[in-house]
């Protein structure tokens, strides 16, 4: 670097060690900051990097300790203390810790949100890394080439699943990726040495293929300009990811509730024997940039900024209380970062009405040929998951798009959910339509952390950054059998995810109006598709043509009826339909098609003219969505009821294996009728 760009890293890394000793010293221990994590001893390597990622489309993920980088980014000072300070005037505008940062680009480099898990930043990396090279060689825009992806993490973020997930699709594909590890040697309280074997990250990988290792002094300017600087063009240049191990002092606490009274006194004079702020004043000095007394004035300098920036974030208002309840969804801003309408394209054009071609199809083909149609004509649109490619999927709704639409856009993962939806995640950030399969419903649980991060992306960045995508899941027992492996439905925890819509089609036509609304919106969403319908009978519609959508949130009334009203959703509702039309009762039935957001208007009103009520579900009993639909019937019809709204649910049971036991479990057709009769007769 030159005289100027060292005078810059100087003033950053001075700001950086001012921050966190003010925080530390007054505005904690005061209670205007509740959580402070200090970057004291990390500060050099990180705006080396961050000051080295200029390109335009880089992306990088950070953590908690990353403040430093982001300032490198382009942070202001009253921004990085209006987070801690949970002041209007933050990035996040109050909604979450100030250490969880994320900063549009600024100065070349996309710093995507921060999660507040340990090893949950790698994944994403990695789906903007993948971004990158397609975007480049697919989408043909020579804008992206040469960009490059980096997550910054500490040496105890390597024993995470994310980090592996991230490494093993890094390497495989040969992605434009760099894990910049940041070694002070401890976790909380806990070395290093039990994160990896021998408490060296670079050493265990030395053999790992694909992967250019370096390892760097952090506290050496020279040293970490050079082997940064290197690092970087070598990821630049196509040759192979790389792993960065930056060994660093920490010259604080975990966090400002920390004493470190793990540490022994030698530890402690070692890492401070190690501070970079020191070295990088003889490095100065050395280099006649400047004299120890012209140093000791640049500091005063930098430090009264500081102190300005400071009393200027102290000064900002409190946000708004009623913001809380903003940025959960896509409200018709576009945000700054993710999916097609931050880069200004609007979605294909539908007209919502129904055009049936041909004979009748299979849910599961509907589902085909609508990824078919958006995969032709929306070059962002890509389809992904563990044997999607070459099998066309364990269920077979992938068959031929490969063929058609080739390997770069209808592809194969690795054995790793955490590293799909992680990649989604990154992928939806970069602009692209990430529609990811997830085999069966129980094996999304080792993603659970991304699901979660991905549901708060637009409310935590404060409208900044959204992850739209469609995340596709067979779910509940099959026609041939059930298991508790691959026969869960579980809608109910979607439900309580924040931030995800939530549908499940009955029928073939359903599934093609919902899955084109889904593809052309802005917010994430589980598309759920029951396996006992994918390819039945009763599942099965005309197609409803190509430009035919379904909006969210509007139920279909199946039957309609005077003595009573059962609520239901996926397979439940041709359960229903079969015993009612066998009762020959007068009772109206509703699929209510999409469970988040769901019909409360066309429910409530149901019952008010029938006083009746069952709500049929197969996901388990106790918290199932049911109880949900009961308590708002209860709070907006109860006057209309004469009898108590019934919860027909599968026990707290899993689904059996035996085809015997498992008939008895989800509520059948002899229960159903059964209880309905009671209904009747209350």
């Amino acid at each position: 670097m030159t005289k100027n760009e060292w005078l810059d890293v100087a003033r950053t890394l001075i700001a950086s060690r001012t921050m966190d000793i003010i925080e530390e010293t007054d505005l904690a221990p005061s209670g205007k900051v509740t959580y402070q994590f200090s970057a004291r001893g990390h500060e050099l390597a990180q705006i080396i990097l961050g000051r080295a990622l200029r390109h335009g489309h880089d992306g990088a993920t950070v953590y908690y300790r990353s403040r430093p980088f982001v300032l490198a980014a382009g942070m202001t000072l009253e921004e990085g203390f209006a987070g801690p300070l949970a002041r209007a005037g933050s990035r996040n505008g109050g909604r979450d810790i100030g250490v969880v940062h994320h900063l549009p680009n600024r100065n070349g480099v996309t710093v995507l949100p921060a999660s507040g898990d340990v090893g949950a930043q790698y994944t994403p990396a990695i789906g903007w890394a993948q971004a990158i090279k397609y975007r480049t060689t697919v989408m043909n825009d020579p804008s992206w080439s040469g960009a490059i992806a980096v997550a910054l993490g500490g040496d105890g973020s390597v024993a995470t699943n994310g980090f592996w997930a991230a490494l093993t699709i890094a390497t495989t594909q040969k992605l434009p990726m760099m894990f910049f590890i940041e070694d002070n040697q401890f976790g909380i309280s806990v070395p290093g040495s039990f994160q990896t074997p021998g408490g060296n990250i670079a050493a265990n990988l030395a053999s790992f293929a694909n992967l250019r290792i370096v390892e760097v002094d952090g506290s050496n300017p020279d040293e970490a300009d050079r082997m940064i600087s290197k690092a970087i063009d070598h990821v630049r240049e196509g040759r192979s990811p790389v792993l960065m191990r930056v060994r660093v002092p920490r010259l604080c606490g975990h966090s400002g509730a920390d004493n470190q009274s793990y540490k022994t006194k030698e530890q402690r004079a070692d890492e401070e024997a190690r501070d970079p702020l020191g070295k990088l004043k003889d490095f100065f000095e050395r280099k006649k940039y400047m004299t120890s007394e012209q140093w000791d004035e640049f500091v005063a300098n930098v430090e009264a900024d500081v102190r300005a920036a400071a009393d200027a974030a102290v000064a900002q208002p409190e946000p708004e209380p009623s913001d809380a309840f903003g940025h959960v969804f896509f409200d018709g801003k576009p945000a700054l970062h993710g999916g097609m309408m931050s880069e200004g394209i609007e979605p294909l054009p539908a007209t919502g009405a129904m055009e049936e071609q041909g004979g009748r199809v299979n849910l599961i083909e509907a589902v085909k040929r609508t990824l078919d149609y958006e995969l032709a004509n929306n070059p962002r649109v890509l389809v992904f998951g563990e044997d999607v490619g070459v099998k066309g999927g364990v269920h077979g709704a992938t068959v031929d798009l490969q063929i058609r639409h080739g390997a770069d856009r209808v592809f194969d993962t690795s054995l790793s959910e955490e590293g799909i939806i992680g990649r989604a995640v990154g992928m939806a950030m970069a602009g692209l339509v990430p529609v990811p399969e997830i085999q069966f419903r129980k094996y999304l649980d080792p993603a659970t952390e991304q699901i979660n991060d991905c549901g708060t992306l637009r409310w935590r960045t404060n409208g900044d950054f959204a992850a739209p995508m469609v995340l596709r899941i067979p779910v509940g027992f099959s026609k041939r059998t059930g298991d508790p492996w691959h026969s869960v439905s579980g809608e109910s925890i979607f439900a309580h995810t924040i931030g995800w819509r939530v549908a499940m089609p009955s029928n073939a036509q359903d599934a093609v109006g919902l899955l084109r609304t889904a593809l052309r919106g802005n917010d994430p969403t589980f598309f759920l598709e029951h396996r006992a319908i994918q390819d039945t009978m009763p599942g099965r519609g005309v197609y409803p043509g190509d430009q035919y959508v379904l909006p969210f949130g509007v139920a279909n009334i199946v039957r309609s009826g005077s003595r009573a009203t059962i609520v239901c959703w996926g397979e439940m509702v041709h359960r229903a339909k079969g015993v009612v039309e066998a009762m020959q009762e007068d009772i109206e039935i509703i699929d209510l098609r999409t469970i988040v957001p769901w019909d409360r208007e066309t429910v409530v009103n149901s019952v008010r003219r029938t006083s009746r009520c069952m709500v049929l579900h197969e996901d388990t009993i106790t918290c199932g969505f049911g109880a949900e639909i009961s308590s708002e019937i209860m709070k907006e019809a109860f006057t209309h009821l004469d009898a108590p709204v019934v919860r027909l649910a599968t026990p707290d049971v899993p689904i059996p294996y035996n085809k015997g036991m498992m008939d008895v479990v989800i509520p059948n057709t002899t229960e159903i009728e059964q209880q309905l009769r009671a209904l009747l007769a209350y």
